[in-house]
């Protein structure tokens, strides 16, 4: 017999009656019912009923065990009666009498239990990460996280990818985040980076001939933690491609998380095909580039109506609109709640009005509305008895987010938002550049994207006018990866470079290598990179991206298991040439 297990828990079953077996295990459970004793054996793969009798040689040690402890069990394996079977377990039909059992590995008095599992706050669950992840969802999100890239590989290598692995140490990069830095031994006072994408690299891939790449790879960014971005290092499915175009691009992706989503959330509606919408057509509808669309109402942009205005609070600003239908029925209290929330993300209220039976509006400031003003206003969002509309005013971008945020809230507080479904889209046509605050311009994206129209259209066009072949995929209001058909045209390079600001000079020393490579016959080719993480974290639908990572930072970028980041000694600083200095205590 093995030394520790002849079956895993869930390998049993009805065919193994009457047989001895060996498992191993946690302590997971235990329960003494009139003297007999059930415990709950739990290995990665599952659960099986232990029981032992009180005449039995093991039934004291059985008794006082630590939950948790690590135990190997001989015994032999029982029909359950039929009261008994719990089909809640793959094991329920079967149990197994336990006849000897030896100690493992003895288990301390725990810090939070396992099972049932306690409320505990994130600072212990990470510190004591281990048994956090012995917890049955924490458990089954790491493994879902395993079948999602066993998946990711196996789908990407049947549609004719290459899976290519790129240097963990590199150049820094602008990527938009700041780098994490590695001082050179060899090289005093000189750093390598760790990519924050590997960006150049699959574009030099292509320009090397082998037209279809893809990586699980990892990614590092220097950054603040949120619900959906973890601060360190993330994970992404990094894709490029050559002689396509956009399209190209898109029907890859689909055709691979159409298939993913559906394999491993089978229960949940997808709506294909995704929808393409322009960056400044979902700015103006949803107030966002990544866009929820499982609320199906829209903003509208009401600015003209107030301009020159008698109503202070609305004269010359920019108004967004957002009208809700068929709330007839809604208390004042569905208002009131609304408003509280507008107030919870940084407004200083929420004006609405609605829309009586006899056609006029009431509310808290219809006085304030001419007639004039209330018919355009009541055509414009077709307006009806029984609809509510309600207004956000002031400077265009923090009227866009609030609104953005409302017009998902109001569809869950009247039942039309949709549960239980993906709403994938591409937001489409980004602006190639934008205005920085000192008025200069910088691009809005990524900078190696070619920019529609080309180098004409650089040479010709106001630079904010200019749109970039650039593209993002959204689900349910997560931006899962932005992506690009990149510039692969070194005048064309060089001149969008220099509407940024960047001299020729300083292309070649920021970029040369892949500046270089572009002199050497490089292939139209584009890409994509959507993030692992953010696609589990879908699956699980869990609400924070740290619950589908097996070791990940706290949102203060510490690892409280292992205690990074750490002091280093003062020797192995001399070596790599730093002089660390601690940053003075303030307050």
């Amino acid at each position: 017999m093995h030394t520790y297990r002849t079956h895993t828990c869930v390998e049993l079953g009805l065919a193994d009656v009457n047989h001895d077996v060996r498992l191993s295990g946690w302590l997971h459970n235990r329960r003494d019912l009139g003297g007999v004793l059930f415990v709950d054996l739990r290995d990665n793969y599952g659960v099986v009923q232990l029981v032992a009798r009180p005449n039995s040689e093991v039934f004291e040690q059985l008794s006082h065990l630590q939950k948790e402890t690590v135990i190997r069990v001989d015994g032999r394996v029982l029909r359950r009666a039929e009261e008994n079977i719990n089909p809640e377990i793959q094991t329920g039909e079967i149990e197994v009498e336990v006849t000897a059992l030896e100690v493992l590995g003895k288990c301390d008095p725990l810090p939070f239990q396992v099972s049932p599992e306690d409320r505990v706050g994130e600072e212990t669950r990470l510190r004591y990460r281990f048994l956090d992840l012995r917890r049955e969802r924490m458990h089954r999100n790491i493994l879902l996280r395993s079948a999602v890239i066993a998946y990711l590989r196996r789908k990407m290598t049947d549609l004719g990818f290459i899976d290519i692995q790129t240097p963990i140490l590199s150049a820094t990069s602008p990527e938009g985040a700041r780098d994490f830095l590695v001082p050179s031994r060899l090289h005093p006072g000189k750093f390598y980076a760790l990519p924050q994408a590997p960006q150049q690299f699959k574009q030099l891939l292509m320009i090397s001939g082998f037209d279809r790449y893809f990586q699980i790879a990892p990614c590092f960014r220097d950054e603040d933690a949120r619900a959906d971005r973890s601060p360190g290092e993330f994970y992404q499915l990094d894709i490029e491609m050559s002689f396509v175009e956009q399209e190209d691009v898109f029907g890859i992706v689909e055709n691979v998380l159409l298939d993913m989503f559906t394999e491993f959330a089978p229960g949940r509606n997808i709506v294909a095909p995704f929808p393409r919408i322009p960056y400044r057509d979902s700015m103006a509808r949803y107030g966002s580039d990544k866009p929820d669309l499982r609320s199906p109402y829209e903003l509208i942009d009401v600015s003209h109506l107030f301009q020159g205005s008698d109503f202070r609070a609305f004269a010359n600003k920019h108004v967004r609109a957002l009208p809700v239908h068929d709330v007839a029925d809604k208390p004042r209290s569905f208002y009131d709640q609304l408003g509280e929330y507008a107030v919870e993300l940084g407004a200083t209220g929420l004006a609405w009005v609605k829309v009586g039976e006899d056609g006029t509006l009431s509310g808290p400031i219809a006085k304030f509305l001419t007639t004039d003003v209330a018919t355009k206003l009541i055509d414009l969002v077709d307006g009806k008895p029984g609809t509510a509309i309600f207004f956000g005013a002031g400077n265009e971008a923090d009227v866009a987010k609030i609104m953005g945020e409302i017009r998902v809230e109001a569809a869950k507080r009247t039942s039309v938002f949709e549960e239980n479904v993906f709403r994938f889209a591409w937001v489409v046509d980004f602006p190639m550049y934008e205005k920085a605050d000192d008025g200069s311009i910088e691009f809005s994206h990524n900078p190696f994207s070619m920019p529609q129209g080309g180098l004409e259209t650089l040479r010709t066009r106001d630079p904010l006018d200019i749109l970039a072949w650039q593209y993002d995929i959204v689900c349910n209001g997560i931006e899962l990866s932005s992506g690009a058909v990149r510039n692969h045209d070194p005048e064309i390079m060089y001149e969008a470079f220099r509407i940024a600001g960047y001299s020729k000079e300083h292309v070649d020393e920021q970029f040369g290598g892949m500046v270089r490579a572009l002199h050497f016959g490089a292939p139209p080719h584009a890409g994509i990179a959507p993030g692992v993480d953010r696609m589990v974290m879908l699956l699980a639908d869990e609400p924070n991206i740290r619950e589908t990572i097996a070791f990940p930072l706290n949102q203060n970028a510490q690892d409280l298991l292992m205690g990074a980041p750490t002091d280093v000694e003062p020797q192995r600083l001399r070596e790599l040439n730093i002089d660390a200095r601690a940053q003075p205590k303030t307050g």
